[in-house]
């Protein structure tokens, strides 16, 4: 039994893997709302195609930092004992975390997309045609202006056109 107390070292190693999670996740879902977006494709056809065309680039990254770590948990090396536990809790996190990758966040995905729809459809925009802004007056309907310009005295810039010409 190891008697490993969860030092500086180890705290190093979360935070390593909470960057690799957080990377490998963004890899996936940045995949699926691309797909969504461009192809169409529901939210659970996304994720999926996301899974597949992502599941090497994470496997590799996750498996370098496997190796790479795998020498500290051992406690390999002159001084190793110090900083075994940044090994153990990077290589024990990265076994954790692939299966929270591939497995967990699809599922999440597929949850957010359902609870947007349903948001968008109980509170959806309502349409005021009366808010909407007269085209006519250009980009920047109304008084132009930072608000200390918009005083008493400050001339009303609205009379000008785009050119800077009065009309």
């Amino acid at each position: 039994m190891l008697d490993l107390n969860l030092d500086i070292y180890g705290f190093v190693g979360i935070i390593m893997l909470i960057g690799i999670v957080k990377k490998n996740a963004i890899m996936m879902i940045d995949f699926a709302l691309e797909a969504q977006r461009k192809d169409g494709k529901s939210p659970a056809d996304a994720i999926y195609q996301g899974c597949l065309v992502r599941f090497r680039p994470i496997m590799m990254t996750s498996m370098a930092a496997l190796m790479g770590t795998l020498p500290i948990a051992l406690g390999l090396g002159a001084g190793a004992e110090s900083r075994r536990t940044l090994g153990v809790s990077v290589v024990g996190g990265l076994i954790f975390s692939q299966f929270v990758t591939l497995f967990l966040t699809p599922v999440v995905y597929i949850y957010m997309e359902q609870a947007k729809e349903w948001a968008s459809r109980t509170f959806g925009k309502k349409h005021h045609p009366e808010a909407e802004p007269d085209s006519s007056q250009g980009p920047f309907p109304g008084r132009v202006g930072a608000p200390i310009a918009r005083s008493i005295d400050a001339p009303d810039l609205s009379r000008l056109g785009r050119s800077g010409d009065r009309r």
